[in-house]
C-alpha cells in the first residue's frame, strides 16, 4: 500500500518518473500529479474556502475539491473517493475535462509544480466537509463567481482560474 503522504512525479507527458515524500516534493518544486473536482448545479458552482491549517492557500477559495492520487489506482476513482472524504458528497458521476500544468511558490516557499487533471460533475444535494481540509462550502452563482474572481483574485487559489476554464469547458462539451 501506498505511502499517503508520497506524491507520483510525473515528465510534462504525465508518465511517472518516481515517488517523493509530499513536503519534500513541495520545498524542491518538483512536477507531480493531481486532480481538481469541480461540482456545478446549473449556473452554480460547489466551491470550497480551504481550511486554516493547510500548509498553502489557506482560507482561499477553490474548487469543490482537489488532491494528489496514488500510484495504480484509477484517477477517476480516486478522484470520486476523495469528494467523499473531503465533502460528504457520493454518488456523482464524473468524467475528466482536461489537464494542465501550473506552478506557484507560495510565501512559506513551498512550490506547487502540479500537473492537474480536471474532473466535472453535476450534483445538487448536500454536502458535509471535513473541518480539517475546508473551512466553508458552498454553492455560488458562476455569474457572481467570475466577478468577484477578477475584483479580487487574492481570495481565491492560483490553480483555481485555471481550473475553472477547463472545467466549463468540459462540462459542456459532448460525452
Amino acid at each position: 500500500m501506498d505511502n499517503l503522504n508520497d506524491l507520483i512525479l510525473v515528465d510534462l507527458d504525465d508518465r511517472e518518473t518516481g515517488r517523493g515524500e509530499k513536503l519534500d516534493v513541495h520545498r524542491r518544486g518538483l512536477l507531480h500529479r493531481a486532480f481538481s473536482v469541480f461540482l456545478f448545479d446549473g449556473d452554480r458552482l460547489l466551491i470550497q474556502q480551504r481550511a486554516a491549517g493547510k500548509y498553502h492557500s489557506a482560507l482561499l477559495w477553490a474548487n469543490t475539491c482537489c488532491s494528489h492520487p496514488q500510484t495504480g489506482q484509477d484517477l477517476r476513482e480516486e478522484a470520486q473517493q476523495r469528494l467523499a472524504d473531503e465533502c460528504g458528497i457520493t454518488g456523482v458521476s464524473l468524467r475528466e475535462a482536461g489537464s494542465f500544468v501550473y506552478r506557484a511558490t507560495f510565501p512559506n516557499g513551498l512550490t506547487e509544480f502540479e500537473l492537474d487533471h480536471v474532473f466535472v460533475g453535476e450534483y445538487a444535494g448536500a454536502y458535509n466537509p471535513d473541518p480539517e481540509e475546508i473551512a466553508e462550502l458552498r454553492f455560488v452563482p458562476l455569474k457572481e463567481l467570475k466577478q468577484d474572481m477578477l475584483e479580487h483574485p487574492e481570495k481565491y487559489a492560483v490553480w483555481f482560474f485555471t481550473a475553472l476554464g477547463i472545467a466549463e469547458h468540459g462540462l459542456s462539451a459532448p460525452d
